[in-house]
């Protein structure tokens, strides 16, 4: 078998499986209020979530397509399928560590900072990448958060406004329910975002490795493949990362449950139809603790939070530097 064809096989294979990590690493965050409610039980919310985060991902295909060209020039790469290969490696290893701690970090930020690390690696330049691409990568991954905590800031003080002859406290049976649905449409939101990054990384593979005309687009196959990983990944659930979200941030009432996923979900929803990938684990850890400061700002655990915003930012950098480490050592055996 033809070499390139070969590593495009397991590209796709790793890719696959980064995604079914992600699945269970990321979707813990959509469903993570719901549970901590007991407005869904585990089982059921994480299959709600698993089938609407594949209807999500097979919606659109924008990210995807944006996410192929913004941070390299698959053109510019030698051994491109090579380096990307080594990216998605280094992504899931990153995923793996921050879930056997229970951190939800962003995955988005380990697939970009990987294949960006692993490009400058193979390229021993910075000039390899899209600069103008990538900075705009880089300005939503950092301005959704800001977004996230404001709308749930800004939606929680107008749940106050509208009830304020009634204690928000008894309306949590009737929000109990409306947290079902904002927990599934948090969950397809995700599919949206999330898992077209993977397949933005799979079609930039098969571009640099010549399989695919750059102006082809998103295959099928791939966005079929990428949304069922997902999918699958998310009906394992990942209860340790549940935990940190739903309970050590802030005390979830169904009220702010609901404030929160309407929040995340309209800050994503956005952010996909405008074609940019963002962090999904940001923008909804973000809205939860706007909504916890609205309502009573003591009541947000914010060593939680600070050290949820210190992985933010250290997981894109130490992604790119743990993609070149896995790129160095496989070129000095393989190349």
């Amino acid at each position: 078998m033809d070499t390139v064809i070969l590593v495009t096989i397991i590209i796709v294979i790793v890719g696959l499986a980064f995604d079914f990590i992600n699945g269970f690493h990321d979707i813990a965050n959509a469903v993570a209020t719901s549970i901590s409610t007991r407005a869904l039980k585990p089982r059921v919310a994480i299959g709600i979530a698993a089938i609407m985060n594949f209807l999500g991902a097979i919606s659109f295909t924008g990210v995807a397509e944006s996410l192929t060209k913004s941070i390299v020039d698959p053109f510019s790469l030698n051994n491109g399928e090579f380096v990307v290969l080594c990216g998605l490696i280094a992504a899931v290893i990153w995923n793996l560590m921050t879930w056997l701690v229970g951190m939800p970090s962003s995955s988005s930020h380990a697939l970009i900072g990987a294949i960006a690390g692993a490009s400058i690696a193979s390229a021993s330049s910075f000039s390899v990448l899209n600069w103008s691409g990538f900075t705009t990568i880089i300005i939503a991954l950092i301005i959704s958060p800001i977004l996230g905590f404001t709308v749930g800031y800004l939606i929680y003080s107008l749940f106050k406004h509208l009830f304020h002859d009634k204690k928000l406290g008894k309306m949590n049976r009737r929000f109990r329910f409306i947290q079902i649905g904002t927990a599934a449409a948090q969950a397809y939101s995700h599919g949206t975002n999330d898992a077209q990054k993977t397949m933005g990384v799979i079609t930039l593979a098969l571009v640099a490795s010549g399989l695919l005309k750059e102006s082809a687009g998103i295959p099928f196959w791939v966005q079929v493949s990428c949304a069922a990983s997902m999918a699958i990944g998310s009906s394992v659930g990942g209860y340790r990362i549940i935990k940190t979200v739903g309970t050590k941030i802030m005390k979830i009432t169904p009220v702010t449950g609901v404030a929160s996923d309407l929040s995340s979900l309209s800050v994503i929803m956005t952010a996909t139809l405008i074609q940019l990938p963002v962090s999904t684990t940001q923008v909804i850890d973000s809205s939860i603790m706007g909504v916890g400061t609205a309502n009573h700002k003591k009541e947000v655990n914010w060593r939680t939070g600070k050290n949820m915003v210190v992985t933010w930012f250290i997981t894109l950098p130490l992604a790119g530097l743990l993609a070149a480490v896995v790129y160095w050592i496989s070129a000095a055996i393989f190349l």
